[in-house]
């Protein structure tokens, strides 16, 4: 009988997926057909790449003045998306009324709506003749083919990556915390900074990075919005893609490295930051 039982519980506990030995060699193929092949191929082409020309190109004016409008530009979307996406997941959460579940499924139009649909439909909303940009140009407030026609559009697609890894911690956020702290005398701000805040540093960065990385190499929805005005309002993508319409392989090469490295820098500096935060709240 334990015998039979033992076989019973073995057959019960059997895992669905594969076991770690092919569930590694899976996750390995994928991530180097997806990811690390195409890293290689342009960490290794053969384009002429050498390191005086690779110097010329990071240090050439324009290329600055590029990397300086995408870097701005991203850094400021991303940090007014972390804002905008915490109170966008607090209303979503913790508030019901009307049309809430429509809001809530508006929140990943950015990710199913074509890039270059939403920056034909961004320019013609902000330009001096839209319907917000008229608004805004009495006042002296030029939104299309500026940096802050850029940022606007950076906002729209990075607010998604914020509210989705915000929301999932405040939906699972325990209140007898709150509700403590509350019996004691504490405020609402007093209670939201010291017990909910603390648990939302790891998913903020996390939200921000993400924003952040994809406004770094967002294409299509700012090439129409930005107006392409070298070092004034042309990106580091449209740069990339101007060398190449050039055959300048070995120019296009050199900036997207560049914007490779930033890019990973600044995700492993976020890994660092979480791994912190997290440390600290124990």
């Amino acid at each position: 009988m334990a015998v039979l039982r033992v076989q019973k519980q073995g057959r019960n506990h059997r895992r669905v997926l594969p076991g770690f030995g092919i569930g590694m060699g899976l996750t390995v193929l994928y991530m180097s057909l997806v990811v690390l092949v195409p890293l290689s191929a342009l960490l290794l082409n053969q384009t002429g790449l050498t390191w005086e020309k690779f110097w010329s190109v990071a240090t050439d004016p324009r290329v600055l003045a590029s990397y300086r409008v995408s870097l701005t530009t991203a850094a400021l979307a991303a940090f007014a998306d972390t804002i905008l996406g915490l109170l966008l997941a607090w209303v979503l959460v913790r508030y019901d009324f009307p049309g809430k579940k429509l809001w809530d499924a508006l929140i990943d139009l950015p990710f199913a709506l074509p890039t270059a649909v939403a920056g034909v439909a961004l320019t013609a909303i902000y330009s001096a003749n839209g319907w917000i940009g008229s608004l805004l140009e009495p006042l002296g407030i030029k939104a299309a083919f500026s940096p802050l026609g850029i940022t606007l559009a950076l906002m729209f697609i990075g607010i998604p990556f914020v509210v989705r890894t915000v929301q999932p911690v405040l939906e699972d956020a325990e209140r007898d915390t709150e509700e403590a702290a509350a019996t004691l005398g504490a405020g609402r701000w007093r209670t939201f900074s010291t017990i909910i805040l603390p648990t939302l540093i790891p998913p903020l960065l996390t939200g921000f990075a993400l924003a952040f990385a994809r406004g770094i190499g967002e294409y299509g929805s700012v090439v129409f919005i930005s107006g392409n005005m070298p070092m004034r309002t042309e990106i580091a993508p449209l740069l990339i893609m101007t060398k190449l319409e050039q055959f300048d392989y070995a120019g296009a090469t050199a900036v997207a490295l560049i914007l490779l490295l930033i890019s990973f820098a600044l995700l492993l500096g976020i890994n660092i930051l979480q791994h912190w935060s997290r440390k600290t709240a124990r």
